[in-house]
Protein backbone atom coordinates (compact mmCIF):
# COMPACT_ATOMS: atom_id res chain seq x y z
CA UNK A 1 0.00 0.00 0.00
CA UNK A 2 1.34 3.22 -1.18
CA UNK A 3 2.26 6.02 1.86
CA UNK A 4 0.08 9.26 1.80
CA UNK A 5 1.23 12.31 -0.24
CA UNK A 6 2.51 15.19 2.21
CA UNK A 7 0.80 18.15 2.10
CA UNK A 8 2.99 21.00 4.32
CA UNK A 9 0.28 23.78 5.21
CA UNK A 10 1.85 27.25 5.43
CA UNK A 11 -0.70 29.70 7.24
CA UNK A 12 0.63 33.21 5.96
CA UNK A 13 -1.96 35.71 7.87
CA UNK A 14 -3.03 39.11 6.24
CA UNK A 15 -0.20 39.28 3.63
CA UNK A 16 0.31 41.24 0.08
CA UNK A 17 -1.04 39.23 -3.12
CA UNK A 18 2.42 39.98 -4.99
CA UNK A 19 4.34 38.45 -1.93
CA UNK A 20 2.14 35.49 -2.03
CA UNK A 21 1.88 35.24 -5.87
CA UNK A 22 6.13 35.37 -5.58
CA UNK A 23 6.10 32.30 -3.39
CA UNK A 24 3.57 30.35 -5.13
CA UNK A 25 5.34 30.87 -8.25
CA UNK A 26 8.56 29.79 -6.30
CA UNK A 27 7.17 26.46 -4.78
CA UNK A 28 5.30 25.42 -8.05
CA UNK A 29 8.87 26.08 -9.96
CA UNK A 30 10.60 24.31 -7.42
CA UNK A 31 8.28 20.97 -8.32
CA UNK A 32 8.63 21.02 -11.75
CA UNK A 33 11.94 21.47 -11.86
CA UNK A 34 11.80 18.34 -9.11
CA UNK A 35 9.96 16.57 -11.81
CA UNK A 36 12.35 17.40 -14.95
CA UNK A 37 15.37 16.27 -12.85
CA UNK A 38 13.33 13.13 -11.71
CA UNK A 39 12.49 12.12 -15.14
CA UNK A 40 16.77 12.77 -16.52
CA UNK A 41 18.11 10.65 -13.56
CA UNK A 42 15.24 7.70 -12.76
CA UNK A 43 17.75 6.35 -10.84
CA UNK A 44 18.37 9.16 -8.34
CA UNK A 45 14.66 9.98 -7.71
CA UNK A 46 13.65 13.41 -5.63
CA UNK A 47 10.49 13.88 -3.93
CA UNK A 48 8.40 16.24 -4.91
CA UNK A 49 6.67 18.56 -2.38
CA UNK A 50 3.04 19.44 -1.69
CA UNK A 51 1.73 22.87 -0.44
CA UNK A 52 -1.55 24.28 1.13
CA UNK A 53 -1.49 28.07 1.30
CA UNK A 54 -3.81 29.62 3.93
CA UNK A 55 -4.18 33.44 3.35
CA UNK A 56 -6.12 36.55 3.60
CA UNK A 57 -5.31 39.58 1.21
CA UNK A 58 -5.24 43.37 1.78
CA UNK A 59 -7.70 45.03 -0.84
CA UNK A 60 -7.10 43.67 -4.21
CA UNK A 61 -8.86 43.01 -7.76
CA UNK A 62 -6.92 40.01 -9.77
CA UNK A 63 -7.91 39.43 -13.35
CA UNK A 64 -7.18 35.82 -14.72
CA UNK A 65 -5.95 35.32 -18.30
CA UNK A 66 -8.22 34.75 -20.73
CA UNK A 67 -10.65 37.73 -18.38
CA UNK A 68 -11.95 40.84 -20.03
CA UNK A 69 -10.71 43.95 -18.50
CA UNK A 70 -13.93 45.46 -18.90
CA UNK A 71 -15.35 43.66 -16.01
CA UNK A 72 -13.33 46.35 -13.91
CA UNK A 73 -16.10 48.66 -13.41
CA UNK A 74 -13.88 51.46 -12.03
CA UNK A 75 -10.73 53.42 -13.13
CA UNK A 76 -7.34 53.62 -11.40
CA UNK A 77 -8.21 56.81 -10.00
CA UNK A 78 -10.84 55.04 -7.91
CA UNK A 79 -9.12 52.19 -7.60
CA UNK A 80 -6.62 54.27 -5.60
CA UNK A 81 -9.24 55.99 -3.77
CA UNK A 82 -10.29 53.02 -2.23
CA UNK A 83 -6.75 51.66 -1.43
CA UNK A 84 -7.66 48.68 -3.99
CA UNK A 85 -4.82 47.30 -5.88
CA UNK A 86 -4.96 45.55 -9.18
CA UNK A 87 -2.99 42.72 -10.67
CA UNK A 88 -3.16 40.83 -14.37
CA UNK A 89 -2.37 36.80 -13.24
CA UNK A 90 -1.88 33.91 -15.45
CA UNK A 91 -4.53 32.01 -13.63
CA UNK A 92 -7.44 31.14 -15.42
CA UNK A 93 -10.97 32.49 -15.16
CA UNK A 94 -11.98 36.33 -14.80
CA UNK A 95 -11.77 39.14 -12.63
CA UNK A 96 -12.09 38.14 -8.55
CA UNK A 97 -11.75 40.58 -5.19
CA UNK A 98 -10.05 39.36 -2.29
CA UNK A 99 -9.73 41.37 0.90
CA UNK A 100 -9.57 40.61 4.24
CA UNK A 101 -12.06 38.30 6.08
CA UNK A 102 -12.30 36.22 2.70
CA UNK A 103 -10.05 32.86 3.00
CA UNK A 104 -7.75 32.29 0.15
CA UNK A 105 -6.34 28.99 -0.43
CA UNK A 106 -3.47 28.35 -2.88
CA UNK A 107 -2.86 24.48 -3.28
CA UNK A 108 0.44 23.88 -4.73
CA UNK A 109 0.26 20.26 -6.08
CA UNK A 110 2.19 17.74 -7.77
CA UNK A 111 -0.89 15.85 -9.54
CA UNK A 112 0.84 12.68 -10.30
CA UNK A 113 1.19 12.18 -6.63
CA UNK A 114 -2.90 12.34 -6.21
CA UNK A 115 -4.80 11.65 -9.75
CA UNK A 116 -3.95 13.13 -13.11
CA UNK A 117 -7.57 15.23 -13.89
CA UNK A 118 -7.81 18.76 -13.37
CA UNK A 119 -11.23 18.22 -13.67
CA UNK A 120 -11.54 15.81 -11.02
CA UNK A 121 -9.18 18.39 -8.87
CA UNK A 122 -11.69 21.23 -9.59
CA UNK A 123 -14.47 19.10 -8.42
CA UNK A 124 -12.63 18.16 -5.05
CA UNK A 125 -12.07 21.53 -4.28
CA UNK A 126 -15.34 22.55 -4.83
CA UNK A 127 -16.64 19.52 -2.89
CA UNK A 128 -14.16 20.35 -0.16
CA UNK A 129 -15.72 23.85 0.36
CA UNK A 130 -19.51 22.48 0.46
CA UNK A 131 -18.71 20.43 2.92
CA UNK A 132 -17.29 23.19 4.98
CA UNK A 133 -19.68 25.06 4.77
CA UNK A 134 -22.04 22.33 5.49
CA UNK A 135 -20.31 22.20 8.80
CA UNK A 136 -21.86 25.57 9.69
CA UNK A 137 -25.26 24.66 8.23
CA UNK A 138 -25.03 26.39 5.04
CA UNK A 139 -26.44 24.16 2.06
CA UNK A 140 -24.25 25.21 -1.37
CA UNK A 141 -23.71 23.45 -4.81
CA UNK A 142 -21.77 23.87 -8.07
CA UNK A 143 -23.54 25.20 -11.47
CA UNK A 144 -23.16 23.62 -14.19
CA UNK A 145 -21.00 25.19 -16.65
CA UNK A 146 -19.11 28.11 -13.76
CA UNK A 147 -16.22 26.65 -12.12
CA UNK A 148 -17.16 28.08 -7.48
CA UNK A 149 -19.22 27.15 -5.25
CA UNK A 150 -22.94 28.89 -5.18
CA UNK A 151 -26.35 29.22 -2.44
CA UNK A 152 -29.83 28.84 -4.18
CA UNK A 153 -28.11 28.45 -7.90
CA UNK A 154 -31.61 26.97 -9.00
CA UNK A 155 -33.82 29.51 -7.18
CA UNK A 156 -34.73 33.07 -7.46
CA UNK A 157 -31.24 34.62 -5.76
CA UNK A 158 -28.92 32.74 -7.10
CA UNK A 159 -25.03 33.70 -5.48
CA UNK A 160 -21.56 32.88 -5.64
CA UNK A 161 -19.76 31.94 -2.11
CA UNK A 162 -16.68 30.59 -3.58
CA UNK A 163 -14.45 31.64 -6.76
CA UNK A 164 -11.75 29.39 -7.79
CA UNK A 165 -9.13 30.14 -10.51
CA UNK A 166 -6.01 27.79 -10.94
CA UNK A 167 -3.08 26.97 -13.11
CA UNK A 168 -1.17 23.64 -14.00
CA UNK A 169 1.90 22.78 -15.83
CA UNK A 170 3.45 19.35 -16.07
CA UNK A 171 0.45 17.78 -13.83
CA UNK A 172 1.46 20.67 -10.97
CA UNK A 173 -1.00 23.42 -9.70
CA UNK A 174 -1.37 26.80 -8.41
CA UNK A 175 -3.60 29.70 -7.16
CA UNK A 176 -6.58 28.13 -6.19
CA UNK A 177 -10.10 28.94 -4.16
CA UNK A 178 -11.60 32.33 -2.56
CA UNK A 179 -14.17 31.55 0.25
CA UNK A 180 -16.03 34.78 0.93
CA UNK A 181 -16.21 34.02 5.41
CA UNK A 182 -16.54 37.79 6.71
CA UNK A 183 -15.70 39.58 3.31
CA UNK A 184 -17.17 43.29 2.67
CA UNK A 185 -19.09 42.61 -0.04
CA UNK A 186 -19.25 46.18 -1.19
CA UNK A 187 -16.28 45.69 -3.21
CA UNK A 188 -17.53 43.52 -5.45
CA UNK A 189 -19.92 46.32 -7.03
CA UNK A 190 -16.75 47.90 -8.60
CA UNK A 191 -16.06 44.89 -10.94
CA UNK A 192 -18.51 42.04 -12.58
CA UNK A 193 -17.54 38.96 -10.59
CA UNK A 194 -16.15 36.05 -12.77
CA UNK A 195 -17.84 37.93 -15.53
CA UNK A 196 -21.23 36.49 -14.83
CA UNK A 197 -23.82 39.06 -14.92
CA UNK A 198 -26.99 37.52 -13.67
CA UNK A 199 -26.22 35.87 -10.38
CA UNK A 200 -24.97 37.75 -7.04
CA UNK A 201 -21.84 37.86 -4.54
CA UNK A 202 -22.35 36.25 -0.49
CA UNK A 203 -20.33 35.35 2.37
CA UNK A 204 -21.09 33.04 4.98
CA UNK A 205 -21.15 36.15 7.76
CA UNK A 206 -24.14 37.29 5.23
CA UNK A 207 -25.98 33.88 5.35
CA UNK A 208 -25.66 33.32 9.00
CA UNK A 209 -25.87 36.87 10.29
CA UNK A 210 -22.81 36.75 12.52
CA UNK A 211 -19.15 37.18 12.12
CA UNK A 212 -17.45 33.58 11.35
CA UNK A 213 -14.11 32.37 12.92
CA UNK A 214 -12.06 32.01 9.81
CA UNK A 215 -9.72 29.84 12.02
CA UNK A 216 -11.95 27.20 12.43
CA UNK A 217 -13.33 27.78 8.63
CA UNK A 218 -9.43 26.66 7.50
CA UNK A 219 -9.43 23.52 9.84
CA UNK A 220 -12.60 22.60 8.58
CA UNK A 221 -11.85 22.51 5.05
CA UNK A 222 -8.18 21.44 5.86
CA UNK A 223 -10.19 18.33 7.46
CA UNK A 224 -12.02 17.79 3.99
CA UNK A 225 -8.91 18.32 2.10
CA UNK A 226 -7.07 15.32 4.05
CA UNK A 227 -10.11 13.14 3.37
CA UNK A 228 -11.15 14.24 -0.33
CA UNK A 229 -7.38 14.40 -1.28
CA UNK A 230 -6.57 11.09 0.73
CA UNK A 231 -3.35 12.89 2.02
CA UNK A 232 -1.21 13.36 5.33
CA UNK A 233 -1.72 17.03 5.42
CA UNK A 234 0.46 18.72 8.29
Amino acid sequence: MNPKPVVQVRKLGLAAYDAVTDLQQELFQRTIDQKIHNRRNPDAQMTTENHLLFVEHPHVYTLGKSGDENNLLVNTETLAEKGVSFYPTNRGGDITYHGPGQLVGYPILDLDCFFTDIHKYLRLLEECIINTLADFGISASRSKGETGVWIDIDGDNPRKICAMGIRTSRWVTMHGFALNVNTDLSFFDYIIPCGIRNKGVTSMQKELGKTIDIKEVSALFQKHFAHHFEAEVR
